[in-house]
């Protein structure tokens, strides 16, 4: 077992996130409440503590970044991230793949009702100017 070769690598990688987080300070508090929201949703007080939101956000933000890095660090092979690089990474995790598998196809039937709409409205806008020209 080679365990040095994998430690410096997770060391060096924790110690540029921190240096990275003391270079860009984010904005705290940007999800508060959709945060808020979302712990009611699953059973917490409808006001939670500002500390309980402020833990829940920074571990959320914390996931996330991890995830976008691992991304970026797939995407760097074909020069960019795709959704792919995403899925690839939640493959393991079911529920989170189906979700998001499931938001992607409402996504598409949106953005195709959206087209279908528009084409609609457009076609209504054409048959109301014909009918005030005449």
């Amino acid at each position: 077992m080679n365990t040095n070769s994998a430690a410096p690598s997770s060391k060096s990688r924790a110690g540029s996130s921190q240096s990275s987080e003391t270079s860009f300070k984010r904005k705290r508090g940007v999800f508060q409440k959709e945060l808020q929201h979302m712990m009611y949703g699953f059973g917490d007080d409808p006001n939670p503590l500002p500390e309980s939101v402020a833990l829940v956000e920074d571990i959320v933000v914390e996931y996330i970044t991890d995830l976008v890095h691992k991304a970026q660090d797939i995407g760097s092979k074909r020069g960019k991230i795709s959704v792919e690089d995403f899925l690839y990474l939640i493959r393991k995790d079911l529920p989170k793949l189906n979700r998001c598998t499931e938001l992607l196809s409402m996504n598409e039937e949106l953005k195709q009702a959206r087209k279908v709409f528009e084409s609609d409205e457009e076609k209504l806008r054409k048959v109301f100017e014909a009918d005030e020209e005449n």
